[in-house]
């Protein structure tokens, strides 16, 4: 495993924002005027995201690039997160199959962590002295030898039977056609975001004054999965969404920042007692100086989440949240219209319809992008 220049990672193209446009249109193409259903949306993210795993495992298997390892570990995480969002639109044995992501997960990330560590370490000694790079040296070649071992114990979970069954059934389900009678993406994703968002924010009033780091990772994890949720219903949220996720992102970051610093702090403390493999004395000061860098930015992680979760859950959230109720309020209004009607067909059509009387008073614009192309509201990232 190579070790490359310090690049701070980035996340990939977060949810599609085009594909609640790929949702709606049905399966010869044609593009329709109701909106998608839960299962439509659930399937076309899997779509893309059965495409990236296809784009960034061969380069993954090659362990040249750590960003190629990154990008799998985010895609899959994503699929675990579709399939935990849509559980109860999917079909129940592909929801199961989330015990093989899993286990990916926990593969892809002790890969991930050597090679942010490296990074972090070649990062350092670019701005070091002669002295300092000749003792990180012995540091460096131990984190590349352990990295090769986690690479490789991916590359067996990434060629076992189960993990090429999880594939498969993933691209099958994604092929499948929609059930009749689906819950409406309308109904559905509007309830789904806040639920994340009160399970985030339980998670965040009961943090103990010392928190460990465990416990701000848990913070983390509910801010990722609120974050995927809007992103999956970001075409149909408009912009209360894109403002909600920028400070969300920069929570995640920030949290993101001081889980690596606390696991690389731990794994120096791990190499520096490792009795069967002793380090040189200079390359043990080194570590220990690193590790009181590591400590000191794990220090201000309470200050970095109060500053973040202030910004979230203010004024962005509560213009997501109005958003959302309007929404919701019109899918209600929707159910009780029968369809010929609500296209302008059959008896009663000359009426106006309660989802077309409720737009009247609702935010400008809202209605034309519901009623009629809900698909065409992107997203900037």
């Amino acid at each position: 495993m190579k070790s490359a220049p310090a690049t701070p990672p980035v996340d990939p193209a977060p949810s599609n924002p085009t594909a609640t446009k790929a949702a709606a249109a049905g399966t010869n193409g044609v593009l329709r005027t109701e909106p998608p259903t839960a299962y439509e949306l659930a399937l076309s993210e899997l779509r893309r995201l059965l495409g990236a795993w296809h784009r960034h495992e061969p380069g993954t298997r090659r362990g040249e690039d750590p960003e190629e390892l990154h990008q799998l570990r985010v895609t899959v995480r994503r699929i675990d997160a579709t399939l935990a969002l849509f559980k109860h639109h999917l079909p129940e044995p592909l929801v199961r199959t989330r015990s093989t992501a899993k286990s990916l997960l926990r593969s892809l990330g002790a890969a991930r962590d050597y090679d942010v560590q490296l990074m972090e370490l070649a990062a350092y000694c670019a701005a070091a002295a002669e002295s300092d790079r000749a003792a990180a040296e012995p540091l460096r070649e131990r984190l590349e030898v352990e990295g090769a071992r986690a690479h490789a114990r991916l590359l067996r979970l990434l060629d076992a039977a189960p993990t090429q069954r999880w594939i498969e059934a993933l691209t099958e389900a994604s092929k499948a056609e929609a059930p009749g009678g689906a819950d409406s993406a309308l109904t559905v994703m509007p309830e789904r975001v806040r639920q994340r968002f009160r399970k985030l924010r339980k998670t965040v009033r009961r943090l103990p004054a010392n928190a460990s780091m465990d416990e701000y990772h848990d913070v983390r994890r509910r801010a990722k999965q609120l974050r995927y949720a809007i992103e999956s219903g970001a075409a149909m949220f408009g912009k209360p969404a894109e403002d909600v996720l920028k400070v969300l992102r920069r929570l995640q970051d920030q949290l993101g920042a001081h889980q690596d610093a606390h696991i690389a702090s731990s794994r120096l403390a791990a190499l520096a007692e490792d009795r069967d493999n002793p380090l040189p004395p200079a390359t043990l000061f080194l570590m220990g100086r690193l590790a009181e860098r590591h400590s000191d930015l794990t220090a201000e992680v309470d200050k970095a989440l109060s500053r973040s979760w202030r910004r979230v859950r203010g004024k962005r959230w509560k213009a997501l949240r109005g958003r959302l109720g309007e929404l919701s309020d019109r899918a209600r209004a929707a159910r009780r219209v029968p369809p010929a009607v609500a296209r302008g067909e059959g008896p009663g059509a000359e009426r106006p319809s309660a989802a077309a009387s409720d737009s009247e008073t609702a935010t400008p614009g809202a209605s034309a992008e519901l009623a009629s192309e809900p698909q065409t509201r992107l997203m900037k990232h």
